[in-house]
């Protein structure tokens, strides 16, 4: 009698390491694209309430009369949804998995292979959660902005960076995402196998500068009213 062996089915991609951790890195470029684009559109504060105003209003606008009015800003805040829900759930089933494959915990942790922003990238994506929910309360919606007018986004960003406890709670939220891109971005290249001994320091390079001017770029409008300065 002939016995014949059967090859077990393979695992499907995102089951596997390799595939969630390239979940977390295409999501995470996605949602640096989007932090860029963010970032930069908020310099127009600078520009005065005329420039900053039609450029919120532009972004509702944008499509028309081709889409209906800010279809296009819910399906790119849709695709940001989706982003970082897919983000999110890889990074909690890749600490699942190597948790379930190392039951008991090392005595001893060896620190020197890693950074300050890689052992707290979990709580940094905890505090950007928290802080993504209160900006769309505080900015968007108007919830938790006790002057908010709709439409009036450059005397909203004034009357809201004039206190103190804002600024300093979006201070400590944009240093989290500044640790939480440098580390993201580079290993982001790691997990899609596109970093190497050559690439990896220009990368870690490139990581540093991203996280920095995208830390500045956003910190510089809420510290400038606090500060007085305002065109």
């Amino acid at each position: 009698m002939t016995t014949t062996l059967t090859a077990p089915a393979p695992t499907p991609p995102l089951r596997t390491s390799v595939g969630k951790k390239a979940v977390m890195a295409i999501t995470g470029f996605v949602m640096i694209g989007f932090v860029v684009t963010h970032m930069l559109g908020n310099l127009k504060f600078f520009l005065g309430a005329e420039h900053f105003d039609e450029y919120a209003a532009f972004l509702r606008t944008v499509g028309e009369p081709l889409v209906g009015h800010s279809w296009l800003l819910w399906g790119l805040r849709g695709v940001l949804l989706l982003s970082l829900v897919l983000h999110m759930w890889a990074a909690w089933s890749l600490t699942r998995q190597s948790r379930l494959a190392r039951p008991v915990r090392y005595a001893h942790t060896d620190r020197v292979q890693s950074t300050y922003a890689s052992r707290t990238m979990r709580w940094g994506g905890v505090i950007l959660l928290l802080f993504i929910v209160y900006h769309l309360l505080h900015m968007t919606v108007g919830t938790v902005h006790p002057d908010f007018h709709h439409g009036a986004v450059y005397e909203n960003a004034i009357a809201g960076f004039q206190v103190p406890i804002v600024t300093i709670a979006y201070t400590v939220a944009m240093v989290a995402l500044g640790l939480h891109m440098f580390h993201g971005f580079w290993s982001a290249f790691q997990s899609l196998g596109r970093n190497s001994e050559r690439l990896d320091t220009p990368l870690r390079t490139v990581s540093w500068l991203l996280a920095v001017v995208v830390v500045v770029g956003f910190l510089s409008v809420p510290w400038a009213v606090m500060l007085g300065v305002r065109p």
